[in-house]
């Protein structure tokens, strides 16, 4: 390992803040996006078709977004790219071929129905909207693996950048819209849709211009060594994908089950919020531990606690009351009850940083095989725990979603820090050191 002398602690924070900031401003899409179509004359209409449709996006969508971790944990010069880039087309045209069995045939209509519950004249709808996020799901592939080119270079303001101008454009077109007075699910996915178009522009002028200037290296990357990494990551995504839908399933059981899933609801989609600017602490591990260990341990140690600390803020002082009342619409009751599961995801903050900060050791060490592992027990625990809180403790409504959530967390994490020592054993002296003995 090279001297660390000459890396700086704000070296980190510049290449940090900028991934943390495109993370959170990702989120207002959805909220421009959805205050777009809540102007429409049949709003309620509107909206549930489209978040149908986006239901079945974020699920069909994983396996495309993950090439942002894939191309900056892989990709060392041209020749590795295009490796990955010929990957990326198999993955491309299986999607399509899967979402062109959802938009254009009975098949898809039958998901839509009893699968997503929606009623027979939504169908059309959802067809049509799910046809254009079609389109936005390739973009997103290509802008991923681009952005990997500019996460790897260490250019990530240019991610805060793109961001940016996405929602400054997606802003301009609501505006258009609501001006012309046509408001449908569709102009939703069209939002979503220029916005993605402009991302990924600029992210494949800014990720090709990189990669033509990197030097030809001795990279020996094979799409044998492609699928290694990629599928173990993929499972992980889609089972947290998943897990979600699970727990509203058990929490369906409990006393006041509508008080239960409104709850939960809210209180992870809050903790989503606050974990979203921590969820790129495995590029840390990617770009810097090799070189500078001490360094991304202790900056990480650091910045684990800030979740915390942000949703304690909530939780134990009269912030959290006004936040639940004027800002999320809560009443009074489900604002307690929102409250009191987010003091349970406490914990889960803690977790989730170091969580990350394993997984990006394993991609480091292409070892995302030991990914599985950990998240397996992980959904193991979570619904071991759902069986046993929901029939001893129905009265406890949401609480049993957070515990089991928060336990499986715990656990997974125990799974990664135990399977990471046993690594430390290997003959490698660089896999000798242990994140314990760096920090």
């Amino acid at each position: 390992m090279r001297s660390e002398g000459h890396f700086s602690y704000n070296q980190l924070l510049a290449f940090f803040i900028p991934l943390g900031f495109s993370a959170s401003l990702t989120a207002i899409t959805h909220v421009i996006i959805n205050g777009t179509m809540s102007r429409g004359e049949n709003a309620a209409f509107i909206i549930a078709c489209y978040a149908i449709a986006m239901s079945i996006f974020g699920i069909i969508e994983k396996p495309l977004i993950i090439f942002r971790q894939t191309c900056s944990a892989l990709v060392k010069d041209k020749k590795s790219f295009k490796v990955l880039f010929l990957f990326l087309l198999y993955v491309v045209a299986a999607v399509l071929l899967i979402c062109f069995i959802l938009g254009f045939t009975a098949i898809g209509d039958w998901v839509f129905v009893h699968w997503f519950n929606a009623e027979p004249n939504m169908v059309e709808t959802i067809s049509n909207t799910f046809k254009i996020l079609t389109v936005v799901m390739v973009l997103s592939g290509i802008r991923g693996i681009y952005e990997g080119i500019i996460i790897r270079e260490q250019k990530t303001k240019w991610l805060t950048i793109m961001v940016v101008v996405r929602l400054a454009t997606m802003l301009i077109a609501s505006y258009l819209f609501v001006v012309s007075g046509y408001i449908t699910s569709l102009t939703g996915a069209m939002i979503f849709l220029i916005g993605m178009a402009v991302e990924s522009i600029i992210s494949v002028w800014k990720g090709q211009s990189l990669l033509n200037g990197k030097k030809r290296s001795r990279s020996k990357l094979k799409m044998k060594g492609v699928t290694r990494f990629y599928f173990p990551v993929l499972f992980y995504f889609i089972s947290q994908t998943l897990l979600i839908p699970v727990i509203y399933v058990f929490l369906s059981k409990t006393s006041d089950k509508n008080l239960a899933i409104a709850s939960f609801a809210l209180a992870i989609s809050i903790t989503g919020m606050v974990l979203s600017f921590f969820s790129y602490t495995h590029q840390l591990v990617l770009q810097f531990y090799e070189e500078h260990g001490k360094k991304v341990a202790r900056f990480t140690i650091v910045i684990s606690f800030i979740p915390s600390i942000l949703l304690s803020t909530l939780c134990f002082t009269p912030i959290g009351s006004w936040f639940m009342g004027v800002v999320m619409g809560a009443n009074a009751s489900l604002a307690e009850a929102t409250i009191n599961v987010l003091k349970v995801f406490i914990v889960k903050t803690i977790v989730f940083p170091w969580v990350d900060f394993m997984n990006g050791f394993f991609m480091l060490r292409r070892k995302t095989n030991k990914i599985l592992i950990a998240q397996i027990l992980n959904l193991t625990t979570v619904i071991i725990a759902l069986i046993f809180l929901v029939n001893l403790f129905p009265e406890w409504n949401g609480l049993n979603g957070s515990i089991a959530s928060t336990l499986g967390e715990v656990i997974g994490l125990i799974v990664v820090i135990i399977v990471f020592k046993r690594m430390g054993s290997a003959p490698s002296e660089k896999e000798k050191t242990s994140l314990f003995t760096r920090i």
